[in-house]
Formats: C-alpha cells, sequence, structure tokens
C-alpha cells in the first residue's frame, strides 16, 4: 500500500493522531498535503522555528513557536466549524511531550477532535509517545519515494542541472534511466539530488557509466544509518561451480522481471549452509546480480538493545523498511547467530520474540523479497525455521575438489591483476587439498607480500611455499565439518 493511500485511511478511520515516522521530511510533507487536499482537509503544519502556518502561508499564527500556545491555537481551530476539518502536521512534537503541561494540554486536544474529522500527525525520524496516549495514535513507518516520484525527482534535478550548467550532457536511453531509478530507492529526496549533482559535477555527464558512483554513494549512506546495509553485487564469473545453484536460478530468472503476469508463485528464497570459507557470501552477491535485485543486507546481532523491547522494535522497523524498498534480494549472513535455538531464558525471551516476529513476516509477508541466507552452523538453528516452505531450497557448499580448485586459483589471480598461464594453477590445487577458497586467496595474498619483500615477481613457489605454512580449516576442525557433511547429506542439495 502507498504512503498515501495508509494515510488516507487511518484519517477516515477518525484516528485521532497519526505518528508519521518519516526520516525523509520533504517527502513526508509533500504526501500529506497531497492527502489533506485528497480528503478535502486544511492543512495546516507546525514546527519550533516556524509556528504553526495554514497551508503555505509564510506568516504564523500568533506567538504559536512555543508547543504549550499551538495546543492551545489549535483547539480553537478545531472550534471554529467554518474553517472546516483540518490535518494538522507537527514536527518533532514528541520531545516536547515530556513537559508535564504540554502533555496534558494535548491529550485534551485528542479529546477534542476525537470522532471529528479533524487529525493530528507527528511527524519525526523516531516513534516516541507517552503510554497514556498509546491507545489514541496509529503509526505508520515511511518515507522514501516510491519509483514514480524518483523519475520524477531524476527530471526535475536534469532540467535544473541543464539550465545551471550548459556542459552537462544527459545520455540515457530508457532501460539506463529505469537502472538507476531502481538503485536509488530507499534514498530521500536530498539524496538522490545530492547524488545526481554529484555524478554531474563529476564528468559533466549523467550516463550509464555513472551506476557504479551511484551504488558507492548509497552504501555509504546505508552504512552510516545502521539497520540496514546496501551491497555490491559479484558477476558470476568471479565465482567456481556452483552449477546446481545457478541452473535453479536461471529456471527462475523471469519470475522475478517487473511486470511478469506468470501464475506461478515469485521465490521466496535459498537458505546456503555449509563449510566456512567456501564462498556462500559471494554466492549471494552472485544471485542478486543474476535475478537483477537489489541486495541488502541485515545483522541481526546489530538489532539487539540492552533496552525493553527495543529489540524487537528495531527488527520490525527494519523489515518495514525492506517492504517499502521491495522488490529486493535480501541477505542473513550467518543466520544462526541471531535465531540460534534458545529456551529465552537467557536474555529475558528476547531471542524467542523477534523469532517469532521475523517467521511471522517471512510467512505472510506481501512484498517481493527474494530472502538469501547463509549459515555454518546449520543444527543451531530452531527446526521451525527449516520447514519446507521458510526457503524454496537449501544448498550445501563442500570443499572444492581438484578442479574446482583450480578454478579458484585462475579467478583470484586473476582479481589482483596476474596471468594465470604464469603459474602452474594445476600443481597448486594438488598442493592444496583440503583449502577452502578463503584459504586459498589469502595463499595468494601472503605469496605477494613475501614476494614484494623479496624484491621478486610472485611465482608458484611462493604460493605453493605459503599452501605448506597453513593448517587448513578441513585439518583443525575436521570433526565438526565431516558432521555437517554428514547432516546435509539427506537434507540438502549440493550446490
Amino acid at each position: 500500500m502507498l504512503i498515501n493511500d495508509e494515510v488516507s485511511l487511518l484519517i477516515k478511520s477518525k484516528y485521532p493522531v497519526v505518528y508519521f515516522e518519516a526520516t525523509d521530511e520533504i517527502f513526508a510533507i509533500r504526501q500529506l498535503r497531497a492527502t489533506a487536499k485528497q480528503l478535502n482537509r486544511t492543512f495546516y503544519q507546525w514546527s519550533l522555528t516556524d509556528g504553526l502556518k495554514k497551508g503555505d502561508n509564510e506568516g504564523a499564527y500568533y506567538q504559536t513557536k512555543e508547543p504549550v500556545k499551538m495546543i492551545r491555537m489549535v483547539v480553537e481551530l478545531v472550534k471554529t466549524a467554518e474553517l472546516g476539518p483540518g490535518l494538522f502536521v507537527l514536527k518533532d512534537f514528541e520531545k516536547y511531550l515530556e513537559d508535564p503541561l504540554a502533555e496534558r494540554l494535548f491529550k485534551d486536544a485528542i479529546n477534542s477532535v476525537r470522532n471529528t474529522k479533524n487529525t493530528f500527525v507527528l511527524l519525526s525520524a523516531e516513534f516516541k509517545v507517552p503510554k497514556d496516549i498509546e491507545p489514541d495514535v496509529a503509526h505508520i513507518f515511511g518515507g522514501y519515494p516510491a519509483e514514480d516520484e524518483i523519475k520524477n525527482i531524476m527530471n526535475e534535478t536534469i532540467e535544473e542541472l541543464k539550465r545551471t550548467n550548459k556542459k552537462i550532457q544527459v545520455s540515457l536511453d530508457m532501460e539506463g534511466f529505469n537502472k538507476i531509478v531502481n538503485i536509488l530507492k530507499g534514498l530521500t529526496i536530498q539524496q538522490i539530488r545530492s547524488i545526481l549533482n554529484q555524478c554531474a559535477l563529476d564528468d559533466n555527464c549523467i550516463n550509464i557509466n555513472d551506476i557504479e558512483l551511484i551504488e558507492n554513494c548509497k552504501k555509504k549512506i546505508f552504512d552510516q544509518e545502521g539497520l540496514l546495509e546496501f551491497c555490491l553485487t559479484e558477476s558470476k564469473d568471479n565465482i567456481a561451480n556452483f552449477a546446481n545453484l545457478k541452473r535453479w536460478l536461471e529456471e527462475r530468472r523471469c519470475s522475478f522481471e517487473t511486470g511478469n503476469a506468470s501464475v506461478l508463485p515469485p521465490p521466496k528464497g535459498v537458505l546456503l549452509m555449509g563449510v566456512q570459507g567456501c564462498g556462500k557470501s559471494l554466492a549471494i552477491k552472485v544471485i542478486a546480480r543474476e535475478i537483477g535485485l537489489p541486495l541488502y543486507r541485515i545483522d541481526i546481532s546489530q538489532l539487539y538493545s540492552k533496552y525493553i523491547g527495543e529489540t524487537e522494535q528495531n527488527l520490525r522497523k527494519a523489515l518495514a523498511i525492506v517492504d517499502k524498498l521491495s522488490p529486493i534480494c535480501l541477505w542473513f549472513d550467518e543466520i544462526e547467530k541471531g535465531f540460534a535455538a534458545s529456551s529465552g531464558d537467557i536474555d529475558g525471551g528476547v531471542s524467542q520474540r523477534i523469532l517469532g516476529t521475523f517467521l511471522t513476516w517471512m510467512q505472510e509477508r506481501k512484498s517481493n523479497c527474494f530472502i538469501a541466507a547463509t549459515a555454518n552452523e546449520i543444527y543451531r538453528l530452531p527446526p521451525e525455521f527449516l520447514r519446507k516452505g521458510r526457503f524454496d531450497e537449501m544448498f550445501f557448499v563442500d570443499l572444492p575438489d581438484l578442479k574446482l580448485r583450480e578454478a579458484v586459483f585462475n579467478i583470484h589471480l586473476r582479481k589482483r591483476g596476474l596471468n594465470p598461464d604464469d603459474f602452474d594453477c594445476k600443481l597448486l590445487a594438488e598442493s592444496s587439498e583440503g583449502f577452502n577458497g578463503a584459504e586459498i586467496e589469502q595463499a595468494i595474498i601472503s605469496a605477494l607480500y613475501r614476494a614484494t619483500s623479496e624484491k621478486q615477481n610472485i611465482s608458484t613457489e611462493h604460493i605453493r611455499e605459503e599452501i605448506k605454512s597453513t593448517k587448513p580449516l578441513s585439518v583443525v576442525k575436521s570433526e565438526e565439518i565431516e558432521a555437517l557433511r554428514e547432516w546435509a547429506k539427506e537434507r540438502t542439495i549440493p550446490t
């Protein structure tokens, strides 16, 4: 449901207070102003700096910068029937409800608008209201421009750039334009404008080559915000094997395409389990690129808080953001660390509550969100997490065999600007039996350091020496790996 429709429904339902938790105030005000017009309500907005204003009037009502005086003015306006019903948008007002007088007056104001067509909208980036007001409050989360809104913002920004700088060239076909729109989802209006300005100023041009810059800018923004991490994807050429997974994705690729009218339900997700360091995380990045969806990572451990109820609220907020951003690929890395089986005695039941919240969301979500999860210790997950229907399929990622190890050496040598033909990759593969992909990569990196310190070009022998000095995980944790293989034998599909 669109934000306009959500707000409109709550106002029609005669909730006296709607709490609009939004990260983009400019966007939220646009939506609320449009909703007021649609429902034939007089639009008012208040802030501590501007006071209470009607519509787009420059002047504020007398002495309404103070919260207490503003509430009294609102009550008078509600009583003045000839002005018609109003939508009163109060910015950051929750901070002033800590004052007993302001809280009492606001309760009186709520009583004055109850069962009328007047509505208060508390607009803030964080949900926080006194307990005795909560029953009268409907809470919605939003504030991200939708696809059509982003297109309008792009067109407005591009036109403005052309007017102010004649050197700016825009070279985008419809496909390129839509790709950039898709990447810009989840950003505020100002962030979108700033990124487009940065693209233009970088080389006086906006074209398809700016996608990498836009993705990097978006990643920085999401890294700062914390709940979700925007991740860059990888080409399938950077991963060895995973033939069964690639085939599985290929069979379902069309169901991810926008506007697809297939009667088949869209895939829910996959769980990759297996030996550490064998490319599960890399495979997730490949999956996202192959199905053409932006990749977001959620770290459950980051959602935990020492305050009662805040962990669950953090999870609900993160999942609400996910629903607003969809269609996306949502990545849970080492998912067992966030949802390990527990009686809840240690943490006061928090782990059980967030598990219940997450399982309910997985089962009932309406958004087009493909879940891609990885796990190293699958037996730590509760059984209800693994039942059929949570994930479409579970794949097991084992240690690479001889042929795969050779392919892994080729990939990592090329990634570091080296020509695999200059190395005996077959010999290296034979020397590294029991090594996982991460250990092979580290052997090459360590060999590069050694060769550089010796002022020599890296050679096959340098890498072999590093392999000989490494105790792989398959030796250090041989019993655990064997137990994992045994568990997966009858329960999963090999990648």
